[in-house]
């Protein structure tokens, strides 16, 4: 079962990045219902401080990385303030980075959109986030940018993100996402295939790690991994 883990970069109660977060997670609940969808609620997470993660993380930050090492994917969807993701966003991401070499980013599938009040729909702010995903080793999927415009005029009366043109561009982001984790499920087959086994039988069989898309694209339906 693929695992999808939706990360709002707003902490608003009315967020239409939240709701547009709903919506992907409406569209996954109808077009693969063996998939599952879950939230990453940010905003519990303290300010990321070295000394704290010293001393122990704390059970949000525990849960949070444990949420994502078990995804086979994230969905981002982050406002712009002044040009740039949210802090709160970014202080996930710090979090979510650590430990050093052994983050639950490294080798995740993500894929980005953004949500705006404004005319720009937040876009500004997406080239900031995929260089920071980047920086945390994750596996950008590469499509036509998904930023929302008026997004507040999208919203049905339930505060529901409905608006047709909407919600293609998210059902369209949503079948890259499935797309980009069927790629990398492949290459993860492909390397056990071809693996040689030991001359010893009875030794442990190492697994060399799964070829990073950042040594050149792999592409299929349209869909490109990307480290950027």
């Amino acid at each position: 079962m693929t695992k999808v883990v939706l990360i709002s970069g707003s902490l608003r109660a009315a967020s239409v990045n939240s709701a547009a977060l709903r919506a992907v997670r409406r569209i996954i609940a109808q077009t693969r219902p063996s998939a599952s969808a879950v939230s990453l609620p940010i905003g519990r997470l303290p300010f990321y401080n070295g000394d704290a993660e010293s001393a122990g993380t704390t059970p949000a930050v525990a849960v949070a990385r444990a949420l994502v090492a078990n995804a086979d994917a994230l969905v981002i969807s982050t406002p712009c303030y002044n040009g740039a993701v949210p802090g709160v966003l970014k202080n996930a991401l710090d979090w979510l980075s650590r430990p050093d070499g052994a983050s639950p980013l490294t080798g995740r599938v993500a894929a980005v959109l953004s949500a705006s009040p404004g005319g720009r729909g937040g876009i500004d702010a997406q080239p900031a986030l995929l260089d920071l995903l980047d920086s945390c080793e994750a596996i950008t999927v590469e499509h036509p940018p998904v930023a929302i415009r008026r997004a507040h005029q999208r919203l049905d009366g339930a505060g529901e993100m409905t608006d047709p043109e909407a919600v293609a561009a998210l059902r369209e982001l949503v079948d890259a996402t499935f797309e980009a984790v069927a790629i990398m499920a492949e290459q993860r087959r492909s390397v056990l295939r071809t693996h040689e086994p030991p001359r010893n039988p009875g030794a442990p069989q190492a697994v060399p790690p799964v070829p990073s898309p950042a040594a050149g694209p792999l592409s299929r339906a349209g869909v490109t991994l990307s480290r950027s």
